[in-house]
């Protein structure tokens, strides 16, 4: 079975973090959903503009923006209940990752680029 990877803050920039993840989560055969309300594709992957649009279910969802943007998206990260919530470097949360963990999802603090390089995806 495929993974389906939700990317909150995907770049078309490839210097970006975001967009290094997303093409490297691609090369495994990850299926990603890019989000980001100001672009339409991202890689050759259309773009889902809000979180709200996506539709579970969903496996990961990798973090590439600020606490204050995510804490806003609590309730729609709790309708989605992805297994798991990675906080790349600079995107941790402790009020958010709380509500995660008391609903059951897993959350990672860690890159996701270290996590496949190392083979601990």
């Amino acid at each position: 079975m495929v993974e389906k990877v939700v990317i909150l803050g995907a770049s078309p920039k490839q210097e970006r973090y975001s967009n290094m993840a997303q093409r490297l989560l691609m090369k495994i055969g990850c299926a990603v959903i890019p989000v980001n309300p100001g672009q339409s594709e991202i890689e050759g992957v259309a773009v889902v503009r809000h979180l709200s649009a996506v539709q579970g279910p969903i496996d990961t969802v990798t973090m590439y923006i600020n606490p204050e943007i995510s804490e806003k998206l609590t309730d729609e990260l709790l309708r989605l209940k992805p297994r798991r919530v990675i906080f790349n470097p600079g995107t941790e949360s402790q009020p958010l990752a709380t509500t995660l963990r008391e609903h059951d999802i897993v959350v990672i603090e860690a890159c996701t680029l270290v996590l496949i390089r190392t083979g601990q995806w």
